[in-house]
C-alpha cells in the first residue's frame, strides 16, 4: 500500500536531516501543508525550535498577484513559514526521493471570520463562528475555489489533498475551547452547526421553509440538550427533534451546497494542474457531518475526485460506504494517527493497515510525522516494514 506522511514546511525548513529521516521511515510520499489554519505545533527534532505558533490561517508560499484588490483573499504566513516555505521544504523532500503532494485547508479560517464577520456561519441563536466560513455565500465559494486551485497546484506537486472543503460547524478545537460542559451528541452538533446567515436563510426559503420559524424550531429542539438530556445519535434523532420535513429541508440544502462546491473546486484544481495530477478530499461518508473531514455523498464525490482520505484511527468502518462506490481509479486512503499523545497507536500500524485494506483501503496516510516522538516514528518504521 502506498503510504504518505503528513508534514508541515517548518518541520523541514532549517533541519537538514528532516527529509532524509522521512525517506528512511519507509514512506513513498509526503503530504506537505501549502495552506493551513492557525495552530500551535511541536517540532521535537528541529535543531532551532521546539514550538511553532502559526498565528492565523495562511498560505505557506507567496500568494499570487491576482489576489490584489480582492476580498476575501489569502494571507502570507508570518515568521513561522516566511517566503516560499512550502517550496523550500518540497525541494528538500523531492531531493530525498519522496513524492510531494499538497495539503490544503480551505473552509477553516479564523482570520477570515475576524476580518470579514459576515462570511461566518451564524447559528440559530445569532452567534457567529469566526473559524467557519459559510460555504453558501457566493463570494466565499469563489474565494475557496480559487484558493484550492492555487494552493493545490504548487510547482513539482504530483497531487493534492483538500481538507475542510465543505461545512464547518460548532465542533472545532478553537483557542482555549470550553464547550464540552454539555454533551451534544451527533444530533446536537448538527443543530448547533446549522447556519442562518442571509445566504442560508434564502436557501431554506427556496426549500419551502420559513427561516425564522426554522431557527425557532432549532432553538426549541435544543432546549432538552441544555437541561443535560443528551440526545441519541444519528439522523433519526435530528428528525425527531426538528421534525422530518424541516430536517430534510436543511439536509438537502446543505448537502447540495457542499457537493456543488466540492465539484467546482475539484474542476478548478484539474484545470490548473498538469495531466495526471491527483485530487483527493478528506471526507466522512455521512453527508450531514461537519468538520475537517467534510460530510460527502460517497458516490458523488468519487465521481468527481480521484478519491478520499478517510479518518480510521478509531477503526476502519468509515471506509465501507466509499468502497461500495469506488471505481478502478479511486483512491481510498486510510488516515491513521501515529502520535501516541494524540490518541494514535503507532505500534499497531501493520494490523490497523491490514484491517483497513480488508475494507477497501488502497493507500495509507500517517498523521503526523512532524509531531510524532522518536519512539512513535521508530514504531511506524517497524510497522511499515511489517507491511512487506
Amino acid at each position: 500500500m502506498k503510504t504518505s506522511a503528513f508534514v508541515y514546511p517548518w518541520d523541514v525548513v532549517g533541519d537538514p536531516d528532516a527529509a532524509g529521516r522521512l525517506a528512511a521511515l519507509g514512506v513513498e510520499q509526503v503530504t506537505l501543508a501549502a495552506a493551513y489554519h492557525s495552530t500551535r505545533a511541536l517540532t521535537p527534532r528541529h535543531p532551532r525550535h521546539r514550538i511553532v505558533t502559526a498565528e492565523y490561517a495562511a498560505v505557506l508560499y507567496p500568494p499570487g498577484d491576482h489576489w490584489q484588490g480582492r476580498a476575501p483573499r489569502p494571507h502570507a504566513a508570518g515568521d513561522w513559514a516566511p517566503g516560499d516555505a512550502y517550496g523550500e521544504a518540497a525541494a528538500a523532500l523531492a531531493a530525498a526521493g519522496l513524492d510531494v503532494h499538497t495539503w490544503v485547508v480551505l473552509a477553516h479560517n479564523s482570520r477570515l471570520g475576524a476580518e470579514h464577520p459576515d462570511t461566518s456561519v451564524v447559528n440559530a441563536y445569532g452567534d457567529r463562528y469566526p473559524w467557519a466560513p459559510c460555504i453558501a455565500q457566493s463570494a466565499t465559494r469563489a474565494y475557496l475555489v480559487d484558493l484550492a486551485a492555487e494552493a493545490a497546484v504548487r510547482p513539482g506537486a504530483g497531487g493534492c489533498e483538500l481538507e475542510s472543503l465543505g461545512w464547518y460547524g460548532l465542533a472545532h478545537l478553537h483557542a482555549h475551547d470550553k464547550i464540552a460542559g454539555v454533551p451534544l451528541g451527533d444530533a446536537g452538533q448538527y443543530l448547533m452547526s446549522l447556519c442562518f446567515c442571509p445566504a442560508c436563510r434564502s436557501g431554506y426559503a427556496d426549500a419551502g421553509q420559513d427561516p425564522d420559524a426554522l431557527a425557532a424550531a432549532v432553538r426549541a429542539a435544543l432546549r432538552p440538550v441544555w437541561r443535560g438530556e443528551a440526545p441519541d445519535e444519528g439522523w433519526q434523532t435530528v428528525e425527531k427533534l426538528l421534525g422530518t420535513d424541516r430536517a430534510e429541508a436543511t439536509r438537502a440544502f446543505r448537502t447540495e451546497t457542499a457537493g456543488s462546491l466540492q465539484e467546482e473546486a475539484v474542476a478548478a484544481v484539474r484545470a490548473a494542474a498538469p495531466d495526471g495530477f491527483q485530487v483527493l478530499l478528506h471526507a466522512d461518508p455521512v453527508p450531514y457531518h461537519c468538520g475537517a473531514n467534510v460530510g460527502v455523498e460517497p458516490a458523488r464525490i468519487l465521481a468527481a475526485a480521484d478519491g478520499v482520505v478517510v479518518p480510521c484511527t478509531g477503526g476502519p468502518g468509515l471506509l465501507r460506504p466509499f468502497a461500495g462506490h469506488r471505481t478502478e481509479r479511486s483512491v481510498l486512503a486510510a488516515n491513521l494517527t501515529v502520535v501516541s499523545g494524540m490518541g494514535g497507536s503507532p505500534g499497531t500500524l501493520a494490523e490497523d493497515a491490514a484491517r483497513a485494506a480488508d475494507l477497501g483501503a488502497t493507500e495509507l496516510r500517517l498523521y503526523h510525522a512532524g509531531l510524532a516522538s522518536d519512539a512513535d516514528l521508530a514504531a511506524v518504521g517497524d510497522g511499515l516494514r511489517g507491511l512487506g
